[in-house]
Parts: structure tokens; C-alpha cells; sequence
């Protein structure tokens, strides 16, 4: 069986691991797949663990017990999301984006993979000491980012429709108030689709009053499960009264200042 040298070992061993984010890796994995003893894995995880601390791109846990093995852990350092924060700002105040109503056009960027990968990894960062269960959003524009969040939980993606769909069986729906229209609309989600007793986080494109975050934590109840943290790309600060409060954001959008230009800055509800 072919041998490998450490250098060829400690970079397949940090692919897998950050391909896999909080998936628990068994030590018998990598010894099966380098023909190495236990103890030599152990040494070759020395170099990536002290790697990703000094970069502050995540950490390598050890998992205990039968089941046990190591887990990649996502993470990004304070000056790499200030960047990603400064650069987003600066995107957004394109005054092309600015449409009628006031509102900022986001498409484009839920739908960029550089993007979404470092707004994901903010995000999900931010709920690293959280149990989750699943990542939730509300089709269509926030599927993108909240399944990036997903992916780096490691854990499954539930999206909630507007209306139901006849190829996913029984629903629950569920009627709601826009908090930003007052309008009465409607969420709807497969029975099957979540289990019951879970914790869920809810990811979004934009928030403006909550009323969406507000109807999702209703919904979950029918499923006896709870939200246990939200995040978002954009928050509206300009409406200054929410249903919902504990969130985390990454940009700030305060409205237009006298020469209709966007007023954006780095969210400070991501130091939460």
C-alpha cells in the first residue's frame, strides 16, 4: 500500500476536514486512507490545529468517546470579516441599486459564491457554540446564503414556501403579519420536513421589520421546535421598532441621506 510523506498527509487531512465542516471524523479514516498509525495522525494534526488558530480560519475539536474522532469548526478572523464587512458597504451604495420604494436591489449578491461563502461563514461562525439542527429559511432570494450556513454547520437545509406544494404530502401552514406592510400572508412547510424537538436558525437576505423571522418562530411551535438564533445579510436600522430583537447581522441599511445616496455600514450586532 502506498506511503505518504507528512507534508502530503497534513494537507489531504486539512481538505477533508474543512470540506466537512462539523462533521465528526473517526481517526480510523485517516489511518485507513494513510497507512498510518494513530499515534502519527495524532502528530500530523499538531501543524493544521496551530495553523488555523494563529489564521483565525476555525478550530479542530476532539470529539470523545466509541463515536468520537475531530471536527473542523468554521471560523474567520476579526480582520478578514471587517474587510468582507467595508467592501460589502461599498457594493451596496451603488446608487443603481437604490429601487423604487427605497429599496436596495440584492440579488446579484445572494447568488455570487464568493460572497455567499464569506457571509455564510460569518454567519455560521456566530452560532458555532449553538446546537443546531437545521438551517431555515423562506423561498427564494435567501436559500443561497442560509444553505452556505448549512453547509457549514453541517447540518440539513429546510426552506419554507409561500404555498403548498402537492409533491411534499401533508403541510402546516400557517397565516402571519408583515411587520413592515401589515399585510396577513402565509408560510407553509411539509410535516416530514423537520423533526419534532429541534433547534433551528433562521437566515435571511434582508430584515426589515421581523415579520418573517416573527412568523417563522410561530411555525416551528407547530413542529414543537424553537428558533434558537437568526442572521441576516442586510438589516434595515431604519425602521426602528422589530418583532424580533436577538440577531445577527451583517450590514447596516439606514434608509437614503439628503442626496439619495444608500446610508450602509458594518452591522454592530455581529460583536453580539
Amino acid at each position: 500500500m502506498e506511503k505518504f510523506t507528512r507534508n502530503q498527509r497534513v494537507s489531504a487531512i486539512t481538505k477533508m476536514l474543512i470540506e466537512n465542516p462539523n462533521k465528526v471524523i473517526n481517526l480510523n479514516r485517516f489511518t485507513e486512507k494513510f497507512n498510518a498509525a494513530k499515534s502519527t495522525i495524532s502528530e500530523d494534526l499538531i501543524p493544521i490545529k496551530d495553523m488555523l488558530n494563529k489564521l483565525s480560519m476555525g478550530k479542530i475539536e476532539t470529539i470523545s468517546g466509541a463515536a468520537g474522532g475531530i471536527k473542523y469548526v468554521c471560523g474567520i478572523s476579526n480582520e478578514e470579516r471587517i474587510k468582507f464587512t467595508e467592501e460589502l458597504c461599498i457594493i451596496l451604495k451603488d446608487r443603481e441599486r437604490i429601487i423604487p420604494g427605497n429599496f436596495l436591489y440584492v440579488t446579484d449578491l445572494m447568488f455570487n459564491p464568493d460572497i455567499i461563502h464569506k457571509a455564510g461563514t460569518i454567519l455560521a461562525s456566530s452560532f458555532n457554540k449553538v446546537h443546531v439542527d437545521y438551517v431555515i429559511t423562506v423561498e427564494t432570494k435567501g436559500i443561497p446564503l442560509a444553505y452556505e450556513v448549512a453547509r457549514m454547520l453541517g447540518v440539513q437545509l429546510v426552506v419554507v414556501r409561500r404555498e403548498s406544494k402537492v409533491t411534499e404530502g401533508p403541510t402546516v401552514s400557517i397565516n402571519y403579519v408583515s411587520g413592515s406592510t401589515n399585510r396577513i400572508q402565509n408560510m407553509t412547510l411539509p410535516k416530514r420536513a423537520i423533526k419534532s424537538g429541534s433547534n433551528c436558525v433562521f437566515i435571511d437576505d434582508f430584515m426589515k421589520a421581523g415579520g418573517t423571522a416573527f412568523g417563522i418562530i410561530d411555525l416551528l411551535k407547530e413542529f414543537n421546535s424553537t428558533l434558537v438564533g437568526m442572521g441576516v445579510l442586510v438589516d434595515n436600522t431604519e425602521i426602528k421598532k422589530k418583532l424580533v430583537n436577538d440577531y445577527v447581522s451583517i450590514v447596516e441599511f439606514n434608509g437614503l441621506d439628503d442626496n439619495n445616496n444608500a446610508i450602509l455600514n458594518p452591522s454592530e450586532r455581529l460583536k453580539l
